[in-house]
C-alpha cells in the first residue's frame, strides 16, 4: 500500500474490503426502510464523520447472496481523513456494522478509483451440494439438489460455451436487459470439488469483467439442467444464440452464490 497521503486540500478516497452474510440483508443496494449492506456501511460512516457518506460497491449483489471480498470506495474530507488511521477505521466500522459484516482491509487509493468502474475482474463462485441427506454446516452457503448422480462432465462441456464475448440476454432477468447492453465477456468457467467442514460440495467458480443482474445464478440453474440430464451441453449455446429468457433454466437459489473476489 502507498504512504498515507499528508495532503489537505484534496477529498482522500480510500476502499473497504468486506465479507457478509447476505441471509441477513436485503441485498447490497441502499433501500429505504430495509437493511442492505451498503446502508448499513453509510449509517455507520455517517455516524463516525457526523455527515452523510456516499458509498459504491464492486457489485450489487442480490438479496440473499453472500460476500467474501467485495470492495466498496468512498470519499473522505481530508480533516475527516487526518483525525482518524486505516486501522482505527477499520476496528470503528467493524463495531458499528452489522454482525453479519466483517470490514477485513481499510486502503487509501488513488484519486480517481471506483470500486465499481476501475474493476476489471469480478470472480463467483456458486455451490452445489448433490446428496439424499441435506448438508449440515454449508447449509445457508449451498443450493442442496436431492439428487446425488449428477453428470459433472456434462455440465463442464456446457460451461465451455459461456467463455469468451457473448450477448448473454438469456441469461439476466427480462426486466434488466430492456434497452440495456448485454454483451458481457466471460474469461473463464470452472467447476471443482471442495470440501468444507467435512461436508462436499460442486463449486461453480465464474470470472468476468462484469455481469447482469441474476446472470451467474440463470446460468447455475441452466448447467444444472445438463447436469440433470434433462438438457445436452450443446443446449447452453442454443441458449445463448435464442437471446430470450425463457430460454434458459431456472434462476438458482440466492443463498448459493458469493462474490469471491474483485481484481483491479
Amino acid at each position: 500500500m502507498s504512504e498515507r497521503s499528508t495532503d489537505t486540500t484534496t477529498d482522500i478516497t480510500l476502499a473497504l474490503t468486506l465479507a457478509y452474510n447476505g441471509a441477513d440483508f436485503h441485498g447490497f443496494a441502499r433501500q429505504q426502510g430495509l437493511n442492505t449492506v451498503q446502508g448499513d456501511l453509510e449509517k455507520a460512516l455517517g455516524t463516525l464523520f457526523r455527515h452523510e457518506v456516499e458509498t459504491v460497491g464492486a457489485g450489487r449483489t442480490d438479496a440473499g447472496v453472500h460476500a467474501h471480498g467485495q470492495v466498496v470506495s468512498f470519499r473522505l474530507p481530508p480533516e475527516d481523513y487526518q483525525a482518524t488511521t486505516l486501522e482505527k477505521l477499520r476496528s470503528s466500522l467493524n463495531a458499528l456494522t452489522s454482525d453479519s459484516m466483517v470490514i477485513n482491509a481499510v486502503e487509501e487509493k488513488p484519486d480517481g478509483f471506483s470500486a465499481r468502474f476501475s474493476a476489471v475482474e469480478r470472480e463467483y463462485r456458486y455451490r452445489y451440494v448433490f446428496s439424499a441427506v441435506e448438508p449440515l454446516f454449508l447449509r445457508p452457503y449451498v443450493w442442496w439438489v436431492s439428487q446425488p448422480m449428477i453428470d459433472v462432465q456434462a455440465m463442464k462441456q456446457a460451461a465451455a460455451y459461456l467463455v469468451g464475448e457473448h450477448d448473454f440476454t438469456s441469461f439476466c432477468t427480462a426486466a434488466s436487459s430492456v434497452d440495456k447492453n448485454t454483451i458481457r465477456t466471460i474469461l473463464s468457467v470452472t467447476l471443482f470439488g471442495a470440501d468444507h467442514l467435512g461436508e462436499g460440495c460442486l463449486v461453480l467458480q465464474i470470472r468476468g469483467n462484469a455481469f447482469l443482474h441474476s446472470m451467474i445464478r440463470i446460468i447455475a440453474g441452466s448447467l444444472l439442467e445438463v447436469g440433470m440430464r434433462k438438457r445436452e451441453p450443446e443446449w447452453i449455446a442454443e441458449v445463448l444464440e435464442a437471446r430470450d429468457r425463457k430460454a434458459a433454466g431456472q434462476t438458482a437459489p440466492a443463498q448459493g452464490l458469493t462474490l469471491w473476489r474483485v481484481r483491479y
